[in-house]
């Protein structure tokens, strides 16, 4: 269940995801109180988080959460909650609720069972889970080769620590399961390098070597994909 959507350069990309986001969400806050949109951190959503804080909906019902989180503060300039309340939270989109994954926990570790408490007392299935894709195949925290992925592909909890070699935080991320607790499920990614490593994914393969295969192949939860050069 897996659809490929292409756009001539990422301005149009922005446009057209954050119609169908606001659809979706306009979708459930149809049919009942609250509708939830997870997204994800970096650079590369700051434009469609922008424009999604233009719109009018009524916020007040929304709730945002992340796909992954490095351990670090909410003011530390690599939080992703920082970026989400720095370029979505503003504006109408003010008025939205915030469910962040960091927390005073003592480490990542600690922090994982609360994260995932949290995550499951949300309405659920999710209205929307918005992700990105490295050129490594990773998605949310869940990265090739790290020795949380076993874990964070078949836990049935919400959340877990990561600890990645190659990257300068640990991390919690969403695991499998609970990134398929969802209406809808969108892939965001962007230039040649990245639609290589997607065509690669859609190939046979194992799952560990490229974790996005796993969002790939299930076939519970709708998936889009939305590509520019």
């Amino acid at each position: 269940m897996c659809s490929l959507r292409e756009f001539p350069d990422q301005a149009t990309l922005t446009a057209a995801l954050a119609q169908d986001v606001v659809r979706r969400l306009k979708e459930d806050l149809s049919r009942q109180t609250r509708a939830v949109q997870v997204v994800s951190g970096g650079r590369s959503p700051i434009p469609l988080f922008q424009a999604l804080a233009r719109q009018v909906l009524p916020w007040e019902r929304v709730t945002v959460t992340l796909a992954d989180e490095r351990w670090v503060p909410p003011d530390h300039p690599d939080s992703n909650e920082a970026l989400v309340r720095t370029h979505l939270l503003k504006g109408p989109a003010a008025a939205a609720q915030l469910v962040p994954l960091w927390s005073d926990a003592e480490s990542p570790e600690a922090a994982a069972p609360i994260a995932s408490a949290a995550l499951a007392g949300l309405p659920h299935p999710f209205s929307h889970v918005l992700l990105g894709m490295g050129e490594d195949g990773h998605i949310a925290s869940l990265f090739p080769g790290a020795a949380e992925l076993a874990e964070g592909l078949s836990t049935e909890a919400w959340a877990l620590a990561v600890r990645p070699s190659h990257a300068p935080h640990p991390r919690l991320s969403l695991s499998l399961h609970a990134l398929l607790q969802s209406r809808g499920i969108t892939l965001m990614i962007s230039g040649q390098a990245k639609r290589q490593v997607l065509e690669r994914a859609m190939e046979a393969g194992p799952v560990e070597a490229l974790p996005v295969r796993a969002i790939l192949r299930q076939a519970a939860v709708p998936v889009s994909v939305f590509w520019a050069p």
